[in-house]
């Protein structure tokens, strides 16, 4: 495995983790950093796309509740909300990843860890806003 497909696996398990347990993204984020939970501190990458997600997190709930056309922020499956927040971000702000290569890996997050209609749900609603990009920002 890649080292940014692990790094974005590591950010998807920090964003679920925290939703899940009610905690603060930013503090869990901060804890493992300081304190890791497996042999192998957390990645640069990993940091940069939670940080990331944090930073834009309300402008991106309201893009995917925008364009996800009937589901609202709230009903999607926790893990596919986290991979949509990590993905917008990549598509969005994150200068050095193709916007194919961000909504591909979003994908393989999908196939791998969600339901069998998640991959395609993921695949449409982040193309739709790679799409949109350039009236966004």
């Amino acid at each position: 495995m890649a080292a940014r497909t692990k790094a974005r696996k590591r950010a998807l398990d920090l964003l679920f983790e925290a939703e899940s347990r009610g905690l603060n993204v930013s503090t869990l984020l901060s804890q493992r950093v300081e304190t890791p939970v497996t042999e192998h501190p957390l990645p640069d990458y990993t940091r940069e796309l939670v940080e990331g997600v944090v930073a834009h997190w309300k402008d991106i709930d309201e893009l995917l509740s925008t364009y996800s056309q009937g589901w609202s922020v709230e009903r999607m499956p926790d893990v596919d909300r986290a991979i949509l927040r990590i993905g917008t971000f990549e598509v969005l702000w994150s200068t050095d990843v193709p916007e194919s290569v961000a909504i591909a890996e979003a994908k393989a997050l999908a196939t791998e860890l969600s339901t069998d209609e998640s991959p395609r749900f993921v695949h449409g609603l982040l193309a739709r806003i790679a799409e949109v990009k350039p009236t966004l920002i």
